[in-house]
């Protein structure tokens, strides 16, 4: 049973449990068409009262409000053999990457948190997958997407440095793939799943997606404190992307040694950048984008002129 299962990690999710030869059911509120292969459920989680049925596993990936976790968990106790919870490395502090954020803080981490600690009502095995950044074809967030139609339409790129910036990340279908793993071996508790360090570099990432789309872009490596005299804002003016410092350290710095070590696998940047830019050039239009997320991507006249500059 697959919670969502039509967007990014969830879809991603589910196309592989079917790759598997599993039985899959997804439940959603319909927005969006299911795999192939899989039984849909639509629902509301918010006002579900009873969700029938056995599962070996489920795998959960909401990012809103705890209570849909909770009352799933709670409906699911005793009729599913393992809850995957798909949280993130936000639930920790900025200032302290060993600690969690306060259970009552509000926004995006405060709910994952609340989230992974209504998952005790399942009363059985728990995984937290707690993600970092990912990238991979179905994004809907826009980070990666946005790069690729960018270097595609070519001509003078600013391109974040420094260049050989470290990076930590996960293919959406790595993450898939853990989950289902995971769920298999009956692996419980908190992992951060990601890459290591460096998985890859802000000149890898960007060199190999300006090759991948065609080769027109030049990229024009720019120092951070240029970026951010010319008020570009990193992460959302510039997808991926932060400057050397504490918030980049924290994301692109996290402890996966026990994630390794419970089989996470990652597959190389270039086969996440060309899966990525062949699932875009095979959409009708635009990529989709979530309408909680706001839109990401530089404004063509700022980066004009820094380039000008």
């Amino acid at each position: 049973m697959i919670l969502g299962g039509t967007e990014f990690v969830g879809r991603a999710t589910a196309v592989e449990a079917v790759r598997r030869g599993a039985e899959v059911t997804v439940f959603n509120r319909g927005r969006h068409p299911a795999p192939a292969g899989v039984t849909s459920v639509t629902g509301d989680r918010l006002t579900l009262e009873s969700l029938p049925g056995t599962w070996d596993a489920v795998v959960d990936t909401w990012s809103g409000a705890a209570e849909a976790v909770e009352r799933t968990a709670r409906l699911l106790k005793g009729r599913a053999g393992h809850y995957g919870y798909v949280s993130t490395r936000s639930v920790f502090r900025l200032d302290d990457p060993t600690r969690l954020v306060d259970a009552e803080e509000a926004g995006y981490a405060g709910d994952k948190l609340r989230g992974e600690l209504a998952t005790e009502e399942f009363g059985g095995p728990v995984l937290l997958a707690r993600a970092g950044l990912i990238l991979g074809p179905h994004e809907n967030i826009g980070r990666l997407p946005w790069w690729l139609n960018r270097l595609a339409r070519g001509g003078p790129t600013l391109a974040p440095g420094p260049r050989d910036l470290p990076l930590q990340y996960v293919d959406a279908r790595d993450l898939a793939n853990f989950l289902l793993d995971s769920a298999a071996a009956g692996t419980t508790g908190p992992f951060n799943v990601i890459s290591e360090s460096g998985h890859t570099t802000m000149g890898e990432l960007l060199e190999t997606a300006a090759e991948v789309t065609g080769g027109r872009a030049e990229l024009r490596w720019t120092d951070p404190e240029t970026i951010a005299a010319a008020g570009i804002e990193p992460w959302t003016d510039l997808p991926i992307w932060l400057p050397p410092g504490e918030l980049h350290d924290f994301l692109h710095g996290g402890d996966v040694t026990d994630t390794l070590a419970a089989g996470l696998r990652c597959r190389p940047v270039r086969e996440t950048i060309a899966d990525t830019w062949a699932w875009l050039q095979s959409l009708p239009g635009e990529a989709p984008q979530r309408p909680d997320r706001p839109a990401v991507g530089l404004d063509p006249a700022v980066e004009a002129k820094v380039l000008g500059e």
